[in-house]
Parts: C-alpha cells; structure tokens; sequence
C-alpha cells in the first residue's frame, strides 16, 4: 500500500491524527496491534483541558461533548479535614471537560468510519524502516499476512511500549518512578460531589471523580505490591471514607465495584519526538502521572503541532515546522510534567517524608488556600496552556 502518512497507533493520538490530516486533504493508513474492541475496552481519565474541547471540536465531536460532558469550572482540593475549592472561570476565564477517553475514542472511530478511513487493526509485529529517506514505510502481520505501507512520513502514536520511541537514535530519557499506584473503581453511585475532590490525608491520596450522574469513579494511593484482590468493595469504601473530610464522607454512597484496576505512576519524556521522517506523539514520547490529568490533552497537543506541519509540508512544500516539531512540542510537554509531578508530590503520601514533610505539605495546600496567585497559577496549567 502507499499513502502520505503512516499512523502506527490507533488509539486517541492516531486516530485524531488521521481525522485532522484528513481535514487537510491529507490521506493516511493507521496500523493498530489491538483490536477495537480492546482498544475501546480501556478505561482511562476523563479530563479535557478547553483547548483540547475546542480541538474535538473543530472535527465535529463538539456536539456530542457538549451534550453528555459535564463542564467543571472549578475543583475542589481537601487536607486535614477541611476543603477549598479553586475556581477556575473566575481567576482565568477557562474550564474543563468531564468526558471519558472511552468515548472520545469510540467518537474517533465513527468519524473514522463515516469517512472511510484507513485502520488496520490486530497489526501485528510492527516494523519501522528507511526512517531518514523520503520513501519510509512500515511492515506488519496481519492476519497471518505480511503488509507493507510506504509513506512520506510515519507518525509514532504507538505508546510507551510500541515500536516507534524505539526507533529514536541515542534518545535522552527522563524519568521519574513513583513509589505507589493508584488503586481504582468504578460504580454505580451518584457522585459525592459536583466538582473533582483531590485530597491529601496522612493515610494516602484519595481522588473524587464521576463519569455522568449516577456513575463515579473513586481512586486511592496504594503501594505498588498491592493486587485488586487485596481491596474487596467494603475495605475501598471504608478507606476512602477515613480519607475524605468528615462532612463529604458522610455523603458518600457507596456500592458494587463494576471495573477495579491498579495504575502505577511515573513520569518520562524521551527527546528528541523526530527522526528522519518518524514523529513521535503522545505515550510514545511522554508518559504523565494522572494527577494532573494531562496525558490525553498532551496527546492531543502533539498531534495539532504535528498535522499542522505536515499541512505545511503539502501546501507550501516547507519543512520548518516539521523540522521544530520536537522543540515545539517539548516546550509544551515539560511544562505539563512539571505541572504534574508538582500535583503528584503536594497531594501524595511519601514514606520517606514522615511527619515533617506532612506539615509542609498542609502548610503548601493551606497557602494555597489563601492565596489567588497561586490559585491563578494551578488554574492556568489545570485548565491548560495555549496549544499555539
């Protein structure tokens, strides 16, 4: 097969990839490992910064966000059983966008099958070759065949574990493990709150989500050994209530778990996101901590710079925005990884910190709290920094 621009990855970052190339006329092939039916099974966070709405948008996915979102305009931060909230459309003029990943994705795909789009899925075995010449192209397995796709250019969108990042000569690697995971579920209870509770306790981390009004989505910090096994509903419900500020447990509705997982966390940037003619985008180039709630959004922020400059490329025939793409895009990013790891280490337990770091922590929050520049600074970065 030959096309403009192969797509390894058919995940959020791919797939809105190809519907903004395809926006510009520009044809493209994706290649997913998965199936789709694995792909849409994920459960991932649900947080859209408004430039990544707008974005959705601009692609005719603003509708269906608009409709089934829930637009929160501020959030809510609690310690030693108190809680404030920051708002966000009073100190910026901005918000964020409650919406699963899952249906992002399951909006990408409609749109992607309305147009007649591309995707291979269960893309086994995939291989990256002739990466620094004008005709790269990649080889796959697919159902028991072996397929080639020849292009102009291959975009990575493949995660942390695909091919493409390991196609990067001598990359620099930035990393930070965290030491603990995030124990998760998901049930069928109203919210206990109509904003996000980020919460920092002695005991551990603790964060208030939902999906719609009568779907939340609740997470503690956990040891990184801990299995799903070791936490049957009751335990999670009692332990999350010893976390959360005595008004807001007493609110909370408890009920069966219908998906519990185990996410640990860490932080790692590869530089450079280019080789030749392979860009990297999202997970393949930049992993976050979910505190923040920035993987998804710096996804989408790599793929308009990265559509952008392949537009360029087409329409002018210049090549200075591809040859920027990795600076560009790495402006943005280390600022979102600062942004989380700062949200990881203020709102988490550390084993190493005892109770002196616990004041400081209080004391950071308490500060906090009383302070709208600082309010103003955590709502810039929450809600997102310019794409542009």
């Amino acid at each position: 097969m030959r096309t403009q621009v192969v797509i390894v990855g058919g995940g959020p970052a791919g797939t809105l990839l190809a519907r903004l190339l395809a926006a510009e006329g520009i044809e493209s092939v994706v290649l997913e490992l998965r199936s789709r039916d694995h792909v849409l099974s994920r459960i991932r966070a649900g947080v859209l910064e408004q430039g990544s709405v707008e974005v959705l948008s601009s692609i005719g996915l603003g509708g269906r966000i608009a409709r089934d979102g829930f637009v929160h305009g501020g959030v809510n931060l609690a310690f030693a059983n108190r809680m404030f909230r920051v708002d966000f459309e009073g100190l910026v003029r901005r918000s964020v966008t409650i919406y699963g990943q899952t249906e992002v994705q399951k909006h990408l795909y409609e749109a992607c099958d309305r147009s007649g789009q591309e995707i291979h899925f269960e893309a086994e075995e995939v291989k990256l070759f002739d990466l620094d010449t004008t005709n790269p192209f990649a080889t796959s397995v697919i159902n028991g065949q072996l397929h080639r796709v020849e292009g102009d250019f291959i975009a990575g969108c493949d995660g942390g574990h695909g091919v493409s990042r390991t196609m990067i000569p001598n990359p620099r690697t930035y990393e930070r493990v965290y030491p603990f995971g995030w124990l998760g579920i998901l049930s069928e209870t109203p919210p206990v709150n109509d904003e996000l509770i980020y919460n920092n306790h002695e005991r551990g981390f603790a964060l208030c989500s939902m999906r719609n009004p009568n779907l939340s989505r609740y997470y503690l910090q956990c040891p990184l050994e801990t299995t799903v096994e070791d936490w049957p509903d009751d335990r999670f419900w009692e332990e999350l209530k010893r976390r959360l500020p005595t008004r807001t447990a007493e609110g909370l509705v408890a009920g069966a778990s219908i998906e519990k997982s185990i996410t640990p966390l860490r932080s790692m940037v590869t530089e450079p996101m280019s080789h030749g003619r392979l860009y990297l985008a999202g997970d393949a180039a930049h992993i976050v901590p979910p505190t923040g709630a920035k993987g998804l959004n710096l996804a989408i922020s790599d793929v308009v710079y990265l559509a952008r400059a392949l537009a360029e490329h087409y329409r002018r025939g210049s090549d200075e925005a591809l040859s920027r793409y990795s600076e560009t895009a790495l402006g943005r990013v280390w600022k979102a990884v600062r942004f989380s790891w700062w949200m990881t280490t203020l709102m988490h337990r550390f084993e190493d910190q005892g109770s002196f770091g616990q004041r400081v922590q209080e004391a950071e929050l308490d500060y906090l709290a009383s302070s709208p520049a600082a309010q103003t600074a955590m709502a810039e970065n929450y809600t997102g920094l310019p794409i542009d």
